[in-house]
């Protein structure tokens, strides 16, 4: 039976734009890969644990469930190693155990919350107590542990490194998240969409209209209303703004963590512009509560067009420069070219989304699910290095200014929202960050209330490949190979 067979044999329980089916344990265990098939998520609810699956042929969403009876549920991870982090994460916050699962270690909870399983339907109260996390040995002569972090030089969020070496070379890594953990889907609950919305974009701040816009989306879905065409584009314009501003940031830190600090410079003078550009147009530099359910939060300011499309020539204009800089210079191709090369078996097992993955050859981006972006406009590179993932970068630099010169001057005139209805109902949507993909999943009690909610950053599929993608490099190129792939510390910790 196929993996889309088997989960259609389910009970359909009702979801917009893809339907969810309810499957029982026995079904669910035989969840397994096949070629064509990727997962996005797994999480949880007070009795149920969810998990949504790409058809990347057919690029629709297949959404799975299954009851967890006595708090258990057979593991996806023995099949699905992309779903060991999330598997954790289901026991930390629904109390919800995998069984068989490949890594039953906290993740989330480091034993400082009030509550055991904060989300579940008997939240149990416990006395905060620093856990030490355990991690995997690693025996051979020479080898020695560097630890780093969770507080790192610099403007950046808390995360521990434990680096196991030889010499020079790392032959093991382990990241070790939830230092901000936030409560984000427990302050969401109970509240009406728009209400909630605050929370979303700030799940991680860099990625503020890419989590809003599927926030958003999905609570249209499950309200079955569509923002009007100005705000749309508005919403479209933003996004795309949001992925320059953020390449541009990459391609600059990556040339730094070389040594190579003239790029850098170049493209923060550059991202500097277009904030400013930003605030100018939509008052925030991060444009961060600007898609609300609905719409948008307001208009684009009178000049506001006008400021950007200058920034975007500057942009335009210093490009070139940079790609001379970057491809002139041997010291600096020496330490990016097959620098952090992530193994084909890996980009199958976990399919990361964003820049990581086309930057390995994968050929996904979520917006050709809604058409935002057409088939043969698709770039992917095939080195899966640091060069790769710089160069994968400046070509979406280059698609986003030549969507935004298209789009910023033939913005639709019209109404900026529409009225939620106070109704029940459950939606999803996927939106294409900087960093890939973005899940949102929510449920809507008869109120119009947040019922059980879900959202999912592209990090959680990168951060185990940054562990994998180290090993045998030199302990000197970790920063780099980690900005390269640049996941988010605070995207993950729910």
């Amino acid at each position: 039976m196929s993996l889309r067979t088997l989960i259609e044999s389910g009970q359909r329980m009702g979801c917009t734009p893809w339907p969810r089916f309810l499957l029982d344990q026995r079904r669910w265990a035989d969840l397994a890969p096949v070629p064509g098939f990727a997962l996005l998520g797994l999480w949880g609810e007070p009795g149920f644990a969810h998990a949504a699956f790409l058809d990347e042929t057919r690029l629709e969403v297949l959404l799975a469930s299954v009851p967890a009876e006595e708090g258990r549920i057979p593991a996806l991870s023995p099949r699905w190693p992309s779903a060991a982090l999330f598997e954790r994460m289901l026991r930390d916050l629904w109390g919800i155990e995998a069984e068989g699962g490949t890594d039953a270690r906290p993740f989330l909870d480091h034993g400082r919350w009030p509550l055991l399983a904060p989300l579940s339907a008997r939240p149990v109260a416990q006395a905060p107590e620093a856990k030490p996390m355990e991690f995997l040995p690693v025996a051979g002569e020479g080898v020695h542990i560097i630890p780093v972090g969770p507080i790192h030089a610099g403007v950046i969020e808390p995360g521990h490194f434990r680096f196991h070496v030889q010499g020079e070379i790392i032959v093991r890594l382990e990241a070790r998240l939830g230092y901000v953990h936030k409560g984000t889907l427990s302050l969401m609950q109970g509240k009406p969409p728009r209400a909630a919305a605050r929370f979303a974009a700030r799940l991680s701040g860099d990625t503020t209209v890419a989590h809003s816009l599927a926030f958003a989306r999905a609570a249209e879905a499950a309200l079955e209303v569509e923002a009007p065409p100005r705000a749309q584009a508005l919403r479209a314009a933003m996004l795309e703004l949001e992925r320059l501003h953020n390449h541009l940031n990459d391609l600059g830190f990556i040339a730094n963590d070389a040594a190579f600090a003239v790029i850098h410079a170049r493209c923060g003078w550059l991202r500097e512009g277009l904030l400013r550009a930003q605030r100018d147009a939509f008052g925030h530099r991060l444009m961060m509560d600007r898609v609300l359910p609905g719409g948008v939060a307001q208009d684009v300011a009178p000049d506001g067009v006008a400021a950007l499309l200058a920034a975007l020539s500057a942009i335009e204009a210093e490009l070139p420069a940079i790609l001379a800089l970057y491809e002139g210079h041997a010291s600096l191709q020496d330490r990016v070219l097959g620098t952090g090369i992530m193994e084909p078996w890996l980009v199958a097992a976990f399919a990361p989304g964003g820049v990581v993955g086309r930057a390995a050859g994968r050929g996904f981006d979520a917006r050709l699910l809604t058409g935002e972006l057409a088939p043969e406009a698709l770039v992917t590179q095939s080195g899966a290095d640091v060069d790769a993932r710089w160069r994968q970068r400046y070509a979406e630099v280059l698609q986003s200014l030549a969507f935004l010169r298209e789009l910023l001057p033939s913005l639709p005139e019209g109404e900026l929202t529409v009225q939620l209805p106070p109704r029940g109902g459950e939606g999803i949507a996927l939106v294409e960050g900087f960093r890939g993909e973005c899940l949102a999943w929510m449920r809507l009690d008869g109120g119009g209330g947040i019922e059980a909610c879900m959202l999912r950053d592209p990090s959680w599929l990168h951060w185990p490949l940054l562990e994998a993608a180290v090993i045998g490099n030199i302990v000197a190129d970790f920063p780099l190979i980690n900005k390269s792939i640049n996941g988010s510390y605070s995207g993950v910790d729910l």
